[in-house]
């Protein structure tokens, strides 16, 4: 950055009783192969700052790309209009106390910078690993790609706030499509994203993976198909993080709940009388919000309001406790939330989202809970998901499953998937895995508010299982 934020925040006008500025640079980079040849290899960077103002009771906010003092000067009057025009038709009035005066930083934990890895290194790898992934008859089609993005914030305020943050994130995947007649068959390593450098294109591990991949979907080729029936389910990290996302996450999303996405996002079939009282599943089930957990993929020190990162339980023992409410939407419900007011990007205002929302470890192993199953299916890395406009009733389908018999895992199955409701389907958790099943998995993909903002998010989850469940298989 070619100017300070703090001197470029004192000289702003005091006609306002507060005032904040949040500097954003984003560089991402996306590098694709496709069965042993070069495919997508784009670049794309922004760069601006969100100038926020309250006056009036009102907050407002106006973004530029325009890094003058006189294009950050014209940002602020633009702002101080919106926060009198919106003052006439205020529903509640802030103060200062809802922008705390935070100072510090935080750098993402990498082992080895993604800067340490040209382009060409990063394709060349990626068309290695496609080379891997195809190395069958019956692969029809390979895939592999990486999503780097590097993202410095700093924020200063007029009540003296003043920190910066720099994230070093990358997403993955690995997918291999087979084909023996008219059957098709896919398997994917499950979109990983996490605050790591290049040690996650490691071309040995990878390899594994990709052979893992390959000699799967092959399997699944010839595989029965699953079963429909109730019985146990034991979902692996990589489909139950999404089960997270879409089946607590969102409906716990303050204002959602108070009624804000309800025509563009949806609501949530929670309601403000629940925190304190919601049996949301076993005493076993804990879910913690934690933007503290270092390598995960919405890991900060500061959300985009300034409040300090906190972990906090949004279930506990069972029991909803919290909201995934910004310090905005907690001040006007009287709801307890956390520090989670986030934003995209310089040119959209923080609004309450998720970060890491995990499940904490339990007790068992993953040999409890297979032999402790008399018959039920283990399923790994989504391929479908559906869930209705209140985050309640849902269906999801997944890329691989295996049958287990009297305690043993007996043969592979394809196309499952389950059904259920929200809070029916966690309080059917029996088991929850201890921290040898317990994996990081993180989305860049998540959407939400008008004008849209897609955001990044992680989800570290223990292999978790689950009696009675509606399971299912595809289409013949």
């Amino acid at each position: 950055m070619s100017f300070s934020l703090t001197q470029v925040i004192k000289n702003i006008p005091r006609t306002c009783d507060w005032a904040g500025i949040r500097y954003y640079h984003e560089t991402t980079s996306f590098r694709s192969a496709r069965n042993a040849q070069l495919a997508k290899n784009a670049t794309s960077s922004q760069r601006g700052v969100m100038v926020e103002v309250l006056h009036l009771g009102q907050f407002a906010y106006y973004g530029t790309s325009d890094l003058t003092d006189k294009g950050i000067k014209a940002a602020f009057e633009k702002a101080l209009k919106l926060c009198e025009s919106a003052s006439r038709h205020q529903l509640f009035k802030f103060d200062q106390s809802v922008r705390p005066n935070e100072k510090g930083s935080y750098t993402s934990p990498v082992k080895t910078s993604l800067d340490s890895l040209s382009a060409h290194e990063i394709q060349a790898r990626l068309i290695e690993l496609t080379r891997e992934l195809k190395n069958h008859d019956k692969i029809l089609e390979a895939q592999a790609w990486a999503m780097i993005t590097q993202t410095d914030v700093e924020y200063a305020s007029t009540s003296g706030a003043s920190w910066q943050q720099h994230f070093e994130i990358l997403s993955r995947d690995l997918i291999a499509t087979a084909k023996d007649g008219n059957e098709l068959q896919r398997r994917s390593l499950g979109m990983q994203g996490r605050q790591w450098g290049a040690e996650a294109l490691n071309l040995d591990e990878l390899k594994l993976e990709a052979k893992r991949i390959r000699e799967e979907a092959v399997e699944l080729l010839s595989a029965e198909n699953c079963p429909t029936e109730a019985t146990d389910l034991l979902l692996m990290p990589d489909q139950l993080y999404l089960q997270v996302h879409e089946s607590i996450g969102h409906p716990l999303e303050l204002d959602r709940i108070l009624g804000d996405e309800r025509n563009y996002a949806g609501w949530s079939f929670v309601s403000p009388e629940d925190f304190g009282k919601l049996k949301w599943g076993p005493e076993i089930l804990n879910v913690s919000f934690d933007p503290t957990l270092p390598g995960e993929m919405a890991s900060y020190a500061f959300d985009d309001n300034g409040v300090k990162a906190k972990k906090e339980f949004l279930i506990e023992k069972g029991i909803l406790k919290r909201a995934i409410g910004g310090i905005e939407s907690q001040t006007r419900s009287g709801i307890p939330g956390v520090s989670c007011a986030r934003s995209t990007s310089w040119n959209r205002p923080a609004l309450d989202r998720m970060a890491n929302i995990n499940i904490e470890p339990g007790k068992s192993s993953m040999q409890d809970m297979i032999s402790s199953t008399e018959r039920g299916i283990l399923m790994r890395t989504n391929r479908s998901w559906s869930i209705d406009d209140y985050r309640n009733k849902f269906q999801f389908g997944c890329e691989y499953g295996q049958l287990i018999e009297n305690g043993k895992i007996t043969k592979t199955v394809k196309n499952p998937n389950y059904r259920g409701s929200t809070v029916a389907f966690w309080n059917n958790l029996s088991h929850v895995g201890d921290r040898s099943t317990f994996e990081i998995w993180g989305s860049p993909y998540c959407g939400k508010a008008e004008p849209n903002q897609v955001i990044r998010v992680g989800h570290a989850i223990p292999v978790c299982k689950f009696k009675n469940i509606e399971i299912f298989g595809g289409a013949q």
